[in-house]
């Protein structure tokens, strides 16, 4: 007979062996359970025990010893049935937990360019449509013309369009340096931070172009859509 499907709904071997043993045996007691399963003795105490404990075997005691018979198998769907109720009543606490799990922030820092390059490489993974950056400045360029070239012509093979607003020192540079798939905007001239922006799906970076620079790498649904609308605003004035 193929018991597998018992395995499945997380039955062990054991348990399996004894119940089909009992079925077959009627009313036994535990010599010929041994003896018809197959298993040893702790082994067969042990799991006659287990299967008394949920309902599918039961135990009479005639004088010394006792006597052990399996439950209906329609008991086994009726056992089904009561552990999903359980899981019901346990879902909502599960569900709660896994939001809770979504909305907390993943904030990881990278230090000098190796460190940029890595978490640019983070972003260029995290999904979405557009690709949307504001502040980047002249220092960025210590990345390379090779680099960012490089990065956004793989940007674009993942059919990810670019909005960049870039400060206006960069406004030569994107002259002759353009990527595919992209639209530029300048801030006017003026102070110039440092620090860059990018807006990815649920991620945000945040660089600041100093010597030696430093990058943050925040993961946040809620705060990467905040984020997303200060670009927009940024975006529309300029």
């Amino acid at each position: 007979m193929e018991t597998k499907i018992l395995e499945d709904l997380g039955f062990s071997n054991a348990e399996i062996k004894v119940y089909m043993a009992l079925l077959e045996l009627g009313l036994a007691t535990a010599g010929p359970i041994i003896e018809k399963s197959g298993l040893q003795s702790s082994v067969v105490h042990m799991t006659l025990n287990k299967l008394v404990g949920k309902g599918l075997v039961s135990s009479i005691k005639q004088g010394k010893r006792n006597h052990y018979q399996a439950a209906n198998p329609q008991h086994i769907s009726e056992y089904i049935d009561e552990k999903r109720r359980q899981y019901e009543q346990l879902l909502p606490e599960l569900l709660l937990k896994q939001n809770l799990a979504k909305q907390r922030s993943e904030v990881t820092t990278f230090r000098g360019i190796k460190g940029i390059r890595e978490l640019l490489h983070e972003l260029l993974e995290a999904g979405g449509k557009e690709h949307h950056t504001f502040g980047s400045s002249k220092e960025s360029l210590m990345m390379g013309d090779a680099f960012w070239l490089n990065y956004h012509k793989k940007r674009s093979s993942k059919g990810i369009k670019a909005k960049l607003l870039f400060n206006e020192s960069l406004r030569r540079w994107c002259n002759t340096n353009l990527y595919p798939k992209a639209e530029y905007k300048f801030t006017k001239i003026g102070f110039e931070p440092l620090t860059e922006t990018i807006i990815r799906e649920d991620k945000i970076g945040i660089i600041l172009w100093t010597e030696q620079p430093i990058g943050i790498l925040i993961e946040n649904k809620v705060a990467a859509e905040s984020y997303d609308q200060f670009w927009r605003v940024m975006w529309e004035s300029n």
